[in-house]
């Protein structure tokens, strides 16, 4: 197989390409953000592509939704050392291969790898979170809809309400309305508390 690695933490990247070469995986580029990833893909076309959630430009989860609007049947492994419950269910929503957690060590891409191969997902979460009745932050968090978690990590960045507008190609007005129904859902009254919020539970 040959890669493409889009991860930008340079010691990250190290690790992964190791990895993957000791494997017998040729690594054919490798990329610090999430821009221009797609193009990369189109003139290499990998048969494989790891990429992590937290990047510069767009994020791994929307190089992921762009890929796969575009056909690209590759295998793709989101990997992050972030809320591995939430953005592994996103990554599974839009169509990743597999999820491994950077708190969990490198080597699960292997498995997740192995997994692609055979024709499975490797998504190895935690199945108590989704046990009982009480509603948790996270449940909160995944009641969100894909655009408004873009919207929550748009203000996340500290991007004015015009510029999330022009990126997601809707109006300021449509902005808000996802904002105050984002705030409504994780019961934060104000900036503070939802940074607050997003803090406790890794996102953005």
């Amino acid at each position: 197989m040959n890669a493409i690695i889009v991860d930008d933490h340079p010691l990250a990247r190290i690790a992964i390409r190791n990895l993957l070469e000791t494997n017998g995986i040729t690594v054919t580029a490798e990329l610090d953000s999430g821009d221009g990833v797609v193009q990369a893909v189109e003139k290499i076309k990998p048969e494989l592509l790891i990429v992590d959630v937290d990047i510069p430009g767009i994020s791994g989860i929307e190089v992921l939704e762009q890929l796969r609007k575009r056909h690209y049947a590759g295998v793709i492994i989101i990997i992050s050392a972030k809320n591995e419950i939430f953005y592994g269910k996103r990554s599974a929503e839009y169509g990743a291969n597999g999820f491994v957690s950077k708190k969990e060590g490198m080597n699960n891409i292997l498995a997740a790898i192995d997994a692609a191969n055979n024709g499975y997902s490797y998504f190895p979460f935690s199945l108590e979170h989704f046990t009982g009745t009480s509603i948790t932050e996270q449940d909160k968090l995944d009641a969100l809809s894909a655009q408004e978690m873009k919207v929550l990590r748009y203000i996340l960045s500290g991007i004015d309400y015009s510029t999330i507008a022009s990126k997601m190609n809707i109006s300021n007005k449509t902005v808000s309305t996802y904002k105050s129904r984002l705030m409504e859902k994780l019961n934060c009254s104000s900036l503070m508390e939802l940074y607050d919020y997003a803090q406790r539970n890794k996102i953005g």
